[in-house]
């Protein structure tokens, strides 16, 4: 029986945009014609993929007008924000800038009778599954850079922001790419674990939740599919002593606020130094009593509903426990607070790592922040969690933050910025957070597999 996938709207909780998911059979013979066309893609000279994924960046770039209304239907984010392109456009064109160099053989020696070099040959199909938070954003990270090392991509977009593989794949065949080398597809889970689980990928790039991603290591058991794995999140900051108070409060509030608080990098757990403490709290009160709760598609609303009820059920929860628990709540109910995906923005106080808001990840528009006597606690607050993403460190000694940050279990760390994705870093997190590593030189690397070349002449 066919599976039919819905878009809900988060404005009104209309059925916004549905699609038939593809049965098993279909799926696989989708993944054939892909395993097929790759080959041919992967013989072709690398500037030829290049420019051809960037013809494909530049239409989506054009479509962004339709785009950012549609992206507020679906998953919620204020028009007034513009959408993703300037993120989507920047990783993109990183990605080709430094292809080249990165995929360049490493040569061992080459002395006339003996030579030895080690390729960076595709893996063949990757296996896109990509998130409604950014979708354009988090899904351009491997998309671009599989493409361009030669491999034929089969994307699977959220159900939440079920349009965007649509207009990805419509604006890359438009350029040229291939309509067999990246192909959208809409999955339910019961045929992609099938799919994963009988090795019908050679990569696989997920990102979304800790338990979507015990999902696919549970269905890639025993076939030796690689995985990279961009999990949950509970990025701290820590505001030091002689910060720039200013500075932080903007960023960080904005860092935990933005998208109503749906940041894969987003800043969910805040550490003020003692003297600050008070006057961090002042300054973020009155941030974040000055935004406007509402419709997306209101350019005056500056943050919109959450992507789901669920979520913002979610939410309340750890809120309404940490109160509970003793924690001072900041923010009076707004009055187009809904009770449903329209949430009020919260930051509490008298909140401790006993509290489930402060532990598990929240994705949502509320952040606790904690007063610290010194690094010391500070170090050993922002480790005592399961994830570790981006840590966001707020000082003016360059080498007092490298000496905290070698300290900090986590993918990334920030000084003086959050909430940020620079594309030639690696891309990566540990413990619950996930494995692997995408963008950058590395992201090359993870999407590509070596092989070594030993060519001797006859004696």
């Amino acid at each position: 029986m066919t599976k039919t996938l819905q878009c809900i709207s988060p404005i009104d909780g209309s059925v916004f945009a549905e699609r038939e998911a593809l049965g098993v059979n279909d799926a696989r013979a989708r993944i054939a014609r892909s395993r097929k066309a790759q080959a041919v893609w992967a013989a072709r000279p690398l500037q030829e993929r290049i420019d051809l994924v960037m013809a494909g960046v530049a239409a989506i770039g054009a479509l962004n007008d339709q785009i950012v209304p549609e992206l507020a239907r679906q998953m919620g984010r204020p028009v007034r924000y513009g959408g993703e392109f300037g993120g989507f456009n920047e990783r993109a064109s990183h990605m080709a800038a430094i292809a080249e160099d990165a995929l360049a053989d490493i040569v061992v020696s080459s002395d006339g009778d003996l030579k030895r070099y080690i390729k960076r040959v595709p893996h063949g199909v990757v296996f896109v599954v990509a998130p409604w938070n950014y979708p354009y954003m988090t899904a351009i990270n491997s998309v671009a850079p599989a493409l361009i090392a030669g491999n034929a991509v089969i994307l699977k977009h959220a159900s939440q922001t079920l349009l965007v593989g649509e207009r990805l794949a419509a604006a890359f065949h438009g350029a040229g790419v291939p309509e067999d080398v990246f192909q959208n597809v809409f999955l339910d889970h019961e045929t992609t674990g099938a799919l994963i689980a009988e090795g019908a990928f050679d990569f696989i790039n997920f990102t979304g939740s800790v338990n979507g991603g015990k999902a696919m290591e549970r269905a890639a058991a025993g076939t030796f599919t690689g995985l990279g794995l961009e999990l949950g999140g509970k990025d701290p900051g820590y505001v030091m002593d002689d910060a720039d108070l200013d500075a932080a409060v903007d960023a960080l509030i904005d860092g935990a606020m933005f998208n109503s608080g749906q940041c894969c990098c987003g800043i969910e757990r805040i550490y003020v130094a003692e003297s600050l403490f008070d006057a961090f709290v002042e300054k973020a009160v009155a941030i974040v009593k000055g935004y406007k709760l509402g419709n997306p598609l209101d350019p005056e609303t500056t943050l919109g509903p959450m992507a789901n009820v669920r979520f913002a059920k979610e939410v309340r929860s750890q809120i309404a426990d940490a109160v509970g628990a003793g924690a001072k709540a900041h923010i009076a109910t707004f009055g187009s607070d809904d009770g449903g995906a329209y949430l009020t923005p919260q930051i509490l106080t008298d909140v401790t790592h006993d509290m489930r808001v402060m532990r598990e990840e929240s994705f949502g528009p509320v952040v606790g922040i904690m007063k610290v006597k010194d690094d010391d606690e500070a170090i050993a607050l922002m480790n005592d969690s399961d994830f570790g993403l981006t840590a966001s460190l707020w000082t003016k000694d360059t080498d007092r933050a490298a000496s905290i940050a070698n300290r900090i279990e986590t993918g990334t760390v920030f000084m003086n910025r959050c909430d940020y994705l620079d594309p030639a870093l690696c891309w990566t997190g540990c413990k619950d957070t996930g494995r692997g590593g995408g963008l950058s030189e590395i992201g090359y690397h993870n999407l590509t597999r070596p092989k070594s070349y030993y060519l001797k002449k006859a004696q």
